[in-house]
């Protein structure tokens, strides 16, 4: 039984699958990767299967995994123990996360900052009302293994990857998706460490307190912690902007 790592609502319209489509669902297979849904070296569920999760139809599904192998993502093994299998997790380099953020309005983060914090802050306070007294989830375990990583993709990977579990608590298939969404396009961001310099200390501290009041039946403090944790991170990538621009105007004095 292989677990339904790709909370997305079915992709309407699919009796004649557009590029789009395809380049959509590609996309929601490698967000999942990137958020640390699926490792490196795991298989990914039967194409049937995987399918049926984002209510298309296989022949669609084959299109996005081509487009995968294509771009180095995953690869298809043929034989008895053969399927498609995650090669390498999707990540950004340096030179791209400085342009994006360098190029990124006050504006549009101050849009991304409400966003995250409307669908972070909501799933962390149905995670509170809605998980079970005295349940045990698996939000320490991956704080650690988030604390331990090292890296920056690894570090992304880990941050991202503790988030999710807090949008699966919820039991919220659109904030689950969301939230997958929003850490595979901020998380890069967070953990460059020529751009934002997040502290994973802190991100672990931040993370316990979280854990408290989701265990704890808390949703009020578990709301704010999650919106306080996301402001925090948004205030980081503004001052990361600050430093590139710096940079920008040191290079072009030394320049002139």
């Amino acid at each position: 039984m292989h677990k339904p790592l790709l909370a997305h609502p079915a992709v309407p319209g699919d009796g004649d699958a557009t590029g789009q489509q395809v380049g959509g669902i590609a996309q929601r297979i490698a967000s999942a990767i990137s958020v640390g849904m699926l490792t490196v070296g795991e298989r990914l569920p039967p194409e049937a299967e995987l399918a049926s999760q984002f209510g298309i139809a296989v022949a669609t599904l084959r299109k996005a995994l081509a487009t995968l192998r294509a771009q180095g993502i995953v690869e298809t093994r043929r034989g008895r123990n053969g399927g498609t299998f995650v090669v390498q997790a999707p990540f950004p380099t340096v030179e791209t996360i400085t342009s994006t953020l360098r190029n990124t309005s006050i504006v549009a983060l101050r849009d991304i900052a409400d966003e995250h914090s409307a669908v972070s802050g909501m799933a962390a306070r149905l995670a509170a009302e809605r998980t079970p007294p005295h349940f045990r989830t698996r939000l320490a375990e991956l704080a650690f293994r988030a604390r331990e990583a090292r890296g920056p993709q690894d570090l992304s990977m880990g941050d991202s990857r503790f988030h999710v579990e807090v949008a699966v608590l919820s039991h919220s298939q659109r904030l689950l998706t969301a939230e997958q969404g929003l850490q595979a396009e901020l998380g890069p961001f967070l953990w460059c460490e020529d751009v934002t310099r997040a502290s994973s200390q802190l991100s672990f501290t931040e993370h316990l307190s979280l854990i408290m009041a989701i265990e704890q039946q808390r949703p009020d403090d578990a709301q704010r912690i999650a919106v306080d944790h996301v402001r925090t991170n948004i205030r980081m990538m503004a001052e990361g902007q600050l430093r590139i621009e710096a940079r920008a105007l040191n290079t072009a004095a030394v320049s002139c």
